[in-house]
């Protein structure tokens, strides 16, 4: 089931995508279960209530008839996961040997667009890249979770653009938080997609700029793996309904390139994740 957050006649609301392409369209399933939003669904155990209705239910409206919101437009925690593809260690080029353990961040939810909307690069810098991702989006709470249960937390898994001002990750001797944080330099969506049918061990994911391919792997291929993640994560912070963990991303960055390949205004990025959907988002310059 495609999970979607959007806004209709001014109003926010969430509900189940179905179909493809320009017939598409949305069941608001906030007005038929009373859930406010995705998080206070998975909160209250409203899964399987919102895939009944979704089941027997047709389409409001035309998805293209809305303004897509990100899936979840408010998480208390999003957590990076930075160097899990491999190869992405050798990238670095400083003979370090593979990592032992993950190496994690933080990003505030305003450093974030939806679907669709514009990612911003900053009059600070020219270097905005761009970071193509698989999310795992948290449908049930738990802290210090078994690695043999931790699959069960995951409500959803979506695209999502880890979007960085490369100059900046170097201004701090021991964190990357300033680069990783420019408002409005990342992007997540269109939708989160249900766990149920994907094969979370083999999951690909792509990055395209202008159509041309830049990324391609596969989470057979992370370091870390989706239910590792968890375990480790739970250990220190409890993960709650909502959360999102960006997984990391594989080789093919624009900081990879010689010369750089950095995001301009004009271009146009698109992150697929296979059996989930495309996030796209065009380039534009923040002239706040």
């Amino acid at each position: 089931m495609r999970l979607a957050s959007y806004v209709v006649d001014g109003r926010a609301t969430w509900g189940a995508v179905t179909g493809e392409g320009s017939g598409a369209g949305l069941i608001d399933l906030a007005t038929r279960t009373g859930f406010a939003d995705l998080a206070t669904m998975f909160a209250v155990g409203g899964i399987a209530q919102a895939g009944e209705l979704a089941a027997r239910t047709s389409p409001d409206r035309a998805l293209s008839s809305v303004r897509l919101l990100k899936p979840v437009p408010r998480p208390s925690k999003i957590i990076c996961v930075g160097v899990n593809y491999a190869e992405r260690n050798e990238e670095y080029r400083d003979n370090s040997d593979r990592p032992k353990w993950p190496s994690i961040f933080m990003r505030t939810p305003g450093s974030f667009v939806a679907h669709g909307e514009p990612i911003l690069r900053p009059p600070e810098s020219a270097q905005l890249d761009y970071e193509g991702e698989i999310a795992i989006v948290i449908g049930s709470a738990g802290r210090r979770i078994p690695r043999a249960r931790a699959l069960a937390h995951i409500g959803g898994l979506m695209p999502l653009n880890e979007g960085t001002i490369r100059d900046w990750l170097r201004h701090g001797k021991f964190n990357v938080t300033q680069g990783k944080n420019f408002d409005r330099t990342g992007s997540m969506g269109p939708w989160l997609q249900t766990p149920e049918g994907l094969d979370l061990a083999n999951l690909r994911v792509r990055t395209r700029v202008n159509g041309e391919e830049r990324q391609n792997d596969t989470t057979a291929r992370l370091m870390f793996p989706f239910d590792y993640l968890i375990e480790y994560i739970s250990t220190w912070t409890t993960l709650e309904p909502g959360d999102v963990i960006a997984t990391g991303t594989p080789t093919g960055a624009g900081a990879r390139f010689d010369p750089p390949k950095w995001l301009v205004p004009g271009d146009r990025l698109e992150v697929e994740v296979e059996g989930i959907g495309t996030l796209a988002n065009p380039i534009a310059d923040d002239v706040t």
